[in-house]
């Protein structure tokens, strides 16, 4: 079982940065891969980034590629998404993730648990 808690949303004016955190419990955090997925009002969940169980690779959606970047640190059971150059459509909730696979993935139900998430609004 694995719980997971995101932290770092906020309100930010477009072009701004904001860097989340997801902290998992559990003792095989390194086992796991992790992603970051959002969601915006009346739109469906969506994938954000992925990084493999050691960050050794990393993969994002086209719309965040050379913005965002995931990484993780194992030793302190913690995926970070540091984004930059914020725009309004960037506005979300955003969940991270953690699938019992050795790669990240794209796929939504490829993930077995979920945080709560964290509301990000960026203002034009």
């Amino acid at each position: 079982q694995v719980q997971l808690v995101e932290s770092g949303g906020g309100l930010v004016q477009a072009g701004g940065s904001l860097r989340l955190s997801c902290a998992a419990s559990g003792r095989t955090f390194s086992s796991y891969a992790m992603g970051w997925f959002r969601q915006a009002p009346g739109k469906e969940r969506e994938f954000v980034a992925a990084i493999s169980w050691n960050g050794g690779t990393t993969v994002y959606a086209d719309s965040v590629k050379g913005r965002f970047t995931i990484s993780r640190d194992n030793a302190k059971n913690t995926v970070f998404l540091q984004m930059n150059s914020l725009k309004p459509e960037d506005t979300a909730v955003y969940y991270c993730a953690a699938a019992r696979t050795a790669w990240g993935t794209r796929a939504l139900n490829a993930y077995d648990y979920w945080g709560q998430g964290t509301q990000v609004t960026v203002s034009s």
